[in-house]
């Protein structure tokens, strides 16, 4: 089949034909139809993510038909969890420290064929095309996920405005809730991007927030965000810091950043029940993802332009 495969840190992605995977017990053989492109994976590509068994084929936003009986599935980045373990117990499954990663620790779905584990694979909702579910697999379980992590906040920071923060854009309209997007200082098109998607402002990171926010989400991989972020928050309010990897975070000083019982915390991927609360929530709605398709051949293209901010909201490899 075709594929194409991560090697090693800082080197481009392989295009290879390798041997068409094989289901075992508890797992589905997946004809792949598209996969999502994330900043995930560029941080792999960078080894600022270890891969610690390559060669492995990247991606984990994948959505595909399960051989030999025709359903539409969708593959997370969470692929497998102990089941047994205090977390795994206590509905905390994404902390099990035993837990395998879709595209890093299991091959992913750069590629025609995959295999996932049954009990991490979600049905795909009627009506949703294959480009427009992938998205909701990593960039929108992720906002999911930090999302409710602020609990009833109104007024909501969004640092970092792209893939998760557009989807997350969606479901927060649609309960009535105001986003406040931050990006790059001088990014008027990411601005116009999340105004267009109905955020309520959209400015620099260097501007002051058009009032106290309720809580923040930061979604860029920059540490200096966090002070910026808390500074913004009114008493009581919420950081969520939603990336698998960040810079450095500056020295804080106790008053302003952290006093008035404000909470700092981070997400890290996602458990089953977000999976299903999202797909059903971005059936009603419905979310609608904006996204820019590249052939599967043209994989480290499409890494590229992400990595320079060269798609607004998200990437898709079309594989089927």
């Amino acid at each position: 089949m075709r594929a194409t495969v991560f090697d090693a840190p800082g080197q481009p992605l392989r295009a290879a034909e390798i041997a068409e995977p094989e289901a075992g017990p508890g797992q589905l053989l997946l004809e792949v139809r598209a996969c999502g492109v994330c900043r995930t994976d560029l941080h792999l590509l960078d080894g600022e993510v270890p891969i610690d068994e390559p060669p492995r084929v990247l991606g984990h936003q994948i959505v595909a038909t399960v051989v030999g009986d025709g359903g539409r599935v969708g593959v997370p980045w969470l692929g497998w969890t102990c089941g047994e373990c205090v977390y795994c117990l206590s509905g905390r499954e994404n902390l099990c420290p035993r837990a395998r990663f879709t595209g890093r620790d299991i091959d992913g779905g750069f590629a025609e064929y995959a295999v996932a584990d049954e009990r991490f694979c979600f049905p795909i909702p009627e009506g949703y095309g294959a480009l427009q579910a992938a998205p909701l697999l990593c960039a929108g379980l992720i906002g999911h996920r930090a999302y409710r992590m602020t609990g009833d906040a109104r007024r909501i920071g969004v640092f970092g405005f792209g893939q998760a923060g557009h989807v997350l854009c969606q479901v927060a309209r649609h309960e009535g809730r105001e986003i406040h997007a931050f990006t790059r200082p001088g990014d008027e098109a990411a601005q116009a991007f999340a105004l267009e998607l109905g955020a309520t402002s959209a400015a620099g990171s260097d501007e002051a927030a058009p009032a106290s926010l309720d809580a923040a989400i930061i979604f860029a991989p920059a540490g200096e965000l966090v002070p910026v972020a808390l500074r913004a928050l009114r008493k009581g309010g919420t950081v969520a810091l939603a990336g698998i990897h960040m810079s450095p975070i500056p020295e804080m000083t106790y008053e302003p950043h952290l006093f008035h019982e404000k909470t700092l915390t981070s997400v890290k991927t996602n458990t089953r029940r977000d999976g299903e609360e999202l797909l059903a929530v971005a059936a009603a709605i419905p979310i609608r993802a904006h996204r820019r398709s590249f052939p599967l051949a043209e994989a480290n293209a499409a890494l590229r332009t992400l990595k320079h901010d060269g798609i607004d909201g998200t990437g898709i490899l079309v594989v089927g």
